[in-house]
């Protein structure tokens, strides 16, 4: 018979996969530089360099970590411990693996959902997704490390006739943005870096329901984020929420605008700014 606790640690990992499929954050930044470049004309060049994570596969990868902890027996009262048996200890082992392996399958198929096809659990699905991020344009270098973090570079020079979303992968519909750049009719784009902020509000409230189950969990998975994100621009910022606004500086004879972000666990804020381009 499965424990109370057992049954907690069971319902932990059940609302955890939940908690993935609530929030949509299948991508979290780890190790990172990026660098947004916008010009008046309405050319940009963006730039990520570093680690991007896959958080169903980086889960999935310490949900196969687990091991197998015993479950004290009880004496016939019912509250007093003993030692358990061997064939007791049998038992518990035998539904434990079965409950994994069922959740393990739940999990993989949820997960599949949102990874188009993709097997997070499976170990070789890494290198597949790094071979595939290689053949989409604009994705100089995907490189997988394990444990659901992938090293990668991405650059693209285009214009902003339309609106821009990084990163946006063949086959994840629901692949959540790190960066967007949304143009507007007025000569504005609007820069909102959500990935490079703290959880929303509905990750963090899966990460509550996560917590009714098993307390003292290892958080959000902004806690994988450490690096900068830069906005450079020769058009006018009308707004942006930096700690200490923009400096200018030259490049190539131009004087230009710069913004910058640090990206960590503590960043208050998602980076966002306004600029009005030439007309």
């Amino acid at each position: 018979m499965t424990s109370r606790k057992s049954a907690r640690a069971l319902a932990a990992v059940t609302l955890t996969g939940l908690a993935l499929l609530v929030s949509a954050c299948i991508f979290t930044p780890g190790r990172f530089s990026s660098q947004l470049e916008v010009n008046a004309d309405r050319t940009f060049t963006f730039h990520y360099l570093g680690e991007i994570v896959l958080v169903p596969m980086m889960e999935a990868a310490k949900k196969a970590d687990q091991a197998f902890e015993a479950e004290p027996c009880l004496e016939a009262d019912g509250i007093s411990e003993r030692a358990c048996s061997e064939a007791e200890l049998a038992t518990q082992r035998a539904t434990w693996e079965r409950a994994q392996a069922r959740d393990n399958r739940e999990a993989a198929q949820a997960a599949q959902v949102m990874l188009g096809g993709i097997d997070p659990s499976d170990p070789a699905s890494g290198s597949a997704l790094a071979e595939k991020l290689s053949r989409q344009a604009g994705w100089k270098r995907a490189e997988y490390k394990g444990n659901g973090t992938f090293d990668v570079e991405f650059a693209v020079t285009s214009r902003l006739d339309r609106d821009f979303t990084f990163p946006t992968l063949e086959g994840f519909p629901l692949a959540n943005a790190f960066v967007q750049v949304t143009v507007r009719d007025d000569g504005t784009v609007r820069i909102n870096a959500p990935g490079f902020g703290p959880e929303d509000s509905s990750a963090s409230m899966a990460g509550m329901m996560a917590g009714m189950a098993k307390s003292g969990s290892d958080g959000g998975n902004s806690a994988t984020a450490q690096g900068t994100f830069r906005v450079i621009t020769d058009g006018t910022i009308l707004a942006n929420n930096t700690d200490e606004g923009a400096r200018r500086v030259t490049v190539e004879g131009s004087e230009r605008s710069v913004l910058a972000w640090p990206v960590n666990p503590r960043s208050p804020a998602a980076p966002t700014a306004l600029i009005r381009l030439a007309d």
